[in-house]
């Protein structure tokens, strides 16, 4: 198995893109910046379970998003925050 690639209080952002197929990550994450939460495990990649068995897997992270990035008029707390499970494939690290 092949180590993470990201760490745990990594900032990472999550590709904005829309591949023709099915995939796992809701539109309103879609080019975010946030915070490696947690490595979890490794898991079929859903963009190949349409028409394979998903391999090769994918490992996913736990990211941390501060809601009032993800929402224009967001007036909660600024410890506010969301937290979505996205494939490795999907990140890059940002500044």
């Amino acid at each position: 198995m092949n180590a993470p690639l990201f760490d745990v209080g990594q900032r990472v952002r999550i590709h904005d893109r829309t591949p023709a197929v099915h995939h796992r990550v809701p539109n309103y994450v879609k080019g975010q910046v946030g915070t490696v939460e947690r490595v979890c495990g490794m898991h079929g990649e859903p963009e190949k379970f349409i028409r394979g068995d998903g391999n090769p897997r994918q490992r996913i992270y736990r990211i941390k998003i501060q809601q009032e990035n993800l929402w224009q008029e967001y007036q909660g707390s600024v410890r506010d925050c969301l937290e979505v499970e996205i494939f490795e494939h999907w990140l890059e690290a940002a500044e």
